[in-house]
């Protein structure tokens, strides 16, 4: 299909060409406020998309630097940090947020933690159970809260049973994926850091 209408024509949402004569002008002035803000927003977007590529690229290479002083080597962009300037006026934050699922080995991590609960004292176990039950949970879609299976692993049990399920719970992590973010912040005069928006949607 035609992307662009010849001359003296505007092309429909049927892919016809409509004569610009026999458009209203209302539509018309429609249809070039539409057409220009939305070049706007290209150039735009465009604009930021290359501030992240430059900004990751330089806080990678500053990240670099300053490791150096010490004799070490960090490659690449993965991990979080925080740079703030001199006056702690500013303060620049990189995060990478990954997107993860479990494997089947969750449902062994979830049978042995029963277990556990099983072998330990009478007195401590529904507590336990309130507690470990809750862990897994799931939503409307079937899905555990991963946060809250991941939150299990700080509980540093002795019992063997709970060790396994939380290597079952580390072999049971998948990475789908990551996104990466640089989060900008401006004190104010109160001491807190408030955000510079890129977002159109809360600027």
């Amino acid at each position: 299909m035609t992307t662009f209408a010849p001359k003296g024509y505007l092309r429909d949402e049927a892919g016809r060409f409509i004569p610009i004569g026999t458009i209203h002008d209302i539509d018309l002035m429609r249809d070039k406020l539409v057409r220009d803000l939305i070049g706007c927003a290209k150039e735009h977007s465009l604009a930021l998309a290359e501030f992240k590529r430059a900004a990751f690229d330089d806080i990678a290479a500053f990240a670099q630097i300053s490791a150096e002083q010490y004799g070490a080597r960090v490659g690449g962009t993965e991990g979080n940090l925080t740079l703030y300037s001199y006056d702690r006026r500013y303060k620049i934050q990189r995060a990478i947020a990954k997107t993860i699922a479990f494997g089947e080995q969750l449902q062994a991590a979830k049978a042995l933690i029963d277990e556990c609960i099983h072998d330990w004292s009478e007195g401590s176990q529904e507590e336990a159970k309130v507690l470990l039950n809750a862990a897994f949970q799931t939503d409307q879609k079937g899905n555990v809260n991963t946060a809250r299976i991941l939150d299990l692993r700080r509980h540093k049990f002795r019992h063997p049973k709970w060790q396994k399920a939380m290597q079952a719970i580390n072999d049971a992590i998948i990475t789908l994926g990551s996104k990466s973010y640089v989060r900008l912040y401006e004190r104010s005069p109160d001491g807190e850091y408030h955000p510079i928006s890129l977002d159109v949607a809360v600027a």
